[in-house]
């Protein structure tokens, strides 16, 4: 039952781009091949009076926007790639980041009241009208009893339910494009759905967002790239979150990027090394990094806000994307190809130095260049053809951080089209190379890999706390246990020694 209604969503949305004449918009036509046009003419015949109002960005925003969260959220990544999109299309799209249209303060303070079972005048003495509009929330500014200016987030009425519903019809989207479209299959668009139908859940109840945002301000402090406001929790419910105002202007206000003493550069390299410090170092990172989400002030003070998605990797997804950046700064693409290798992202039959070679296409081009040197929509082309070359698979578990790296370097050219990439994520990733490969890291690791042999050894030999039993303690056990033993102490000498 679940399909059919699924069914009749996709159907309903092909339906709404087709009247919207975005499917194949007849801005194009003039690039078109012949047979192409000549399919775009026909689908056109189905176009409706929305077809003829504005620019197809313009047109493309006003139906995501009528089809609902999901395509919301799809609209705000491609908002960020004005170097792919072109700049008026991303602009157009833009509006999708905070300005859609809000409902009635009398509803959202009924479900503040609801949700933190007080009245909102218990808490707030001053409480405004919405100031933003998001996919899954509005937002609002509000004066604590103690004078302190905060912005209380609320979640759409309904907005449990247009999710769900959307992301069922995206599953059946998915599965169908497995079925039918064979090149696709490698890209797992199952599991790549799944991932964001976990973090798209998680976004639904706020209460883990506000422990988001306090782990990620934590994370952040270790380093001056980025800052987040603190959270009030008292204020803090399923449908309703307190946090302290944001200090700036959004990015998505045009005069962000015009205030006085700004440093575009310090922005962009900023960003960039917030998003990589918290990624590498910590394994936790912010995984909506839209213009809408970011607030700036002079010189290069970058704020974020809205925790509701957040990505994590573990400690072996780190340390391979250390390596791949890392041998990409320093072109060394033999490294970089290990890389892949070694975490599975490549298929074990197929050639490492024909890989590395196929890397160094994809590097040199742009690897020291400045980001309007590099044509992002031929470089993606190119990586495109070399996954389905070498038979690479989407990750599942690494679509929030394509997503999130693909977002940031959007917003970082934005911010400074001269901005180089490779040049701001430097020091972080060099930071990482030389801590976690050091000797010293090395040493420890051995130490502790010898400790838990150790352990291990001990649970077999020590006796069970049930019944007295002799203990056959055989020279093989023994013999490993001393093999263990002497890993611990030559790994705790080297470490002594490399201190010293």
């Amino acid at each position: 039952m679940n399909d059919v209604a699924a069914t009749g969503r996709m159907i309903r949305c092909c339906w709404v781009l087709l009247r919207a004449d975005v499917l194949i918009p007849r801005e194009v036509d003039p690039i078109l091949p012949t047979s192409v046009r000549a399919v775009a003419k026909t689908l056109r015949l189905f176009a409706g009076p929305a077809s003829r109002d504005g620019r197809p960005g313009q047109r493309l925003a006003k139906a995501f926007e009528h089809l609902g969260p999901a395509t919301i959220k799809l609209g705000q990544v491609l908002s960020t790639r004005a170097d792919i999109f072109g700049r008026q299309f991303a602009d157009d799209l833009g509006r999708l980041k905070d300005q859609l249209p809000p409902f009635p303060t009398e509803v959202a303070k009924a479900a503040i009241a609801a949700t933190l079972e007080q009245p909102v005048e218990s808490l707030f003495s001053e409480f405004s009208e919405p100031i933003a509009g998001a996919s899954l929330a509005q937002a609002h500014s509000a004066r604590l009893a103690d004078g302190r200016k905060v912005a209380v987030k609320v979640l759409r009425p309904g907005v449990e339910r247009r999710v769900a519903q959307d992301l069922e019809m995206l599953a059946l989207a998915a599965r169908l494009t497995e079925r039918f479209v064979e090149p696709a299959r490698r890209l797992q668009p199952s599991a790549a759905i799944a991932t964001v139908a976990r973090s798209m859940t998680l976004e639904l109840d706020l209460r883990l967002e506000a422990a988001g945002a306090s782990e990620l301000r934590e994370v952040m402090a270790h380093d001056a790239f980025m800052q987040a406001p603190k959270i009030v929790w008292p204020g803090v419910g399923k449908r309703a979150l307190t946090i302290e105002w944001a200090q700036g202007i959004a990015l998505s206000d045009p005069a962000a990027l015009d205030q006085p003493g700004i440093d575009r550069r310090g922005l962009a390299d900023n960003l960039v090394r917030a998003f990589l410090a918290q990624a590498l170092d910590h394994g936790v990172f912010h995984a909506d990094l839209h213009e809408g989400n970011l607030f700036v002030s002079a010189p290069a003070v970058v704020t974020a806000v809205d925790f509701g998605i957040i990505g994590r990797l573990d400690a072996v997804a780190r340390r391979h994307l250390a390596e791949i950046l890392w041998g990409f700064l320093q072109r060394d693409y033999v490294r970089v190809a290990k890389a892949h290798f070694d975490a599975g992202y490549v298929p074990a039959h197929h050639s490492l130095p024909a890989f590395a070679q196929a890397l160094r296409a994809v590097g040199e081009p742009a690897i020291g260049r400045a980001s309007a040197e590099v044509s992002m929509g031929r470089l993606l082309g190119l990586l495109f053809e070399i996954t389905a070359i070498f038979d690479m698979r989407l990750r599942p578990e690494l679509v929030l951080l394509q997503k999130t790296m693909v977002t940031v370097e959007g917003v970082a050219r934005r911010i400074d089209p001269t901005h180089n990439l490779w040049a701001s994520a430097e020091p972080v990733v060099k930071r990482w190379i030389t801590r976690e490969l050091s000797p010293v890291t090395r040493a420890r690791e051995l130490a502790e890999d010898g400790a838990r042999i150790i352990k291990a050894l001990a649970r077999q030999l020590d006796p069970p706390p049930v019944a007295p039993i002799v203990i056959e303690r055989s020279p093989v056990r023994l013999l490993w246990f001393a093999i263990g033993a002497a890993v611990a102490g030559i790994a705790f000498l080297a470490m002594a020694y490399l201190r010293h």
